[in-house]
């Protein structure tokens, strides 16, 4: 009977070994380009927040949990950032929390632009997808041997593996918002003579503001655990607090960096969430929105027209 070590094995292994070598040797300028910027936004990110007064950095964060949130989240991110403090890793969680900012913005300066591509085009949606799945479904520790052969070791090349890994779910969730927008609003947008930029940015856009702001929050929890995983390739932060108390078998070392790193991830996660979920989610300011922009910016079909062509 045939059994499945006959087979044939195919050096799959060899074949990518060598693509990725070859990728590295060759293409260096474009990954040394890529590495510019986030190293340049993590220095400037990290320099700042370790730069803020520990007082001043609380009340700061107290008032913008406030602002964006609520009083109950905002007192829980200062009672976090009190304990995280008084535990002896405040230096090192305002690493990680540089590396979670840079990683959001340039997955949203990535994420949101490809995302609303796909919603606009369903053959773009169609070769994304694949490798949207692809990105999600791979284990986070497979990123770490292509990242540390591409750009090396270190805090950067962790910054790299943490937008690579957590940019797919702004993506998605950015499509599926724009896809989800009722048809009645975009035909009632049409029937005033929108064109297509002021289709997207004001009716599109605002309408599916919740959802890609519901995927914002996915990226940063993905991040938060990436930010984790990248320490065993030198990224400094919370995560390399962890791996230092498992190498030394230091229990109460790794369990203070996984205190730290679960109160931080709760703060992030609480305010994206509160973003992500208006009181109101009833149509009516739908509906204002819609009216201010067709009093605003009424379009006859002789201007609509003209700009079409």
């Amino acid at each position: 009977m045939l059994e499945a070590d006959d087979l044939y094995v195919f050096p799959v292994d060899v074949w990518i070994a060598d693509g990725v070598q070859w990728v590295a040797l060759n293409l260096r300028p474009l990954f040394l380009a890529i590495k510019w910027p986030i190293e340049n936004m993590l220095a400037f990110n990290d320099y700042v927040l370790n730069a803020i007064p520990f007082p001043i950095f609380v009340i700061l964060m107290f008032l913008l949990a406030y602002r964006l949130a609520s009083l109950g989240v905002a007192l829980f991110s200062a009672l976090a950032l009190l304990v995280i403090a008084s535990i002896g890793v405040w230096a090192e969680a305002m690493t990680t929390l540089s590396l979670i900012t840079t990683a959001i913005v340039i997955c949203a300066i990535i994420g949101i632009p490809i995302g609303i591509w796909c919603a606009r085009n369903n053959t773009v949606w169609g070769i994304v997808r694949p490798v949207l799945d692809i990105m999600q479904t791979t284990p986070t520790f497979v990123y770490l041997v292509p990242v540390v052969m591409l750009f090396g070791v270190g805090t950067v090349p962790g910054g790299v593996a943490v937008v690579t890994a957590a940019a797919p779910p702004l993506i998605r969730f950015t499509n599926l918002g724009i896809r989800m927008v009722e048809q009645e609003m975009v035909e009632a947008g049409l029937a005033f003579g929108a064109n297509s930029r002021q289709l997207l940015w004001e009716i599109q856009l605002p309408l599916a503001i919740p959802t890609i702001l519901g995927g914002l929050n996915q990226t940063v929890l993905t991040a938060m655990v990436m930010s984790v995983v990248v320490a065993m390739i030198g990224a400094e932060g919370l995560g390399l607090v962890v791996l230092q108390g498992l190498g030394r078998l230091d229990v109460g070392r790794a369990a203070v960096g996984g205190i730290a790193i679960v109160l931080l991830a709760m703060m992030l996660d609480r305010i994206t969430q509160k973003l992500a979920s208006p009181k109101d989610r009833n149509s009516k300011p739908l509906f204002r929105s819609l009216l201010r922009f067709v009093q605003g910016e009424r379009i006859n079909p002789a201007v609509a027209a003209e700009r079409t062509h």
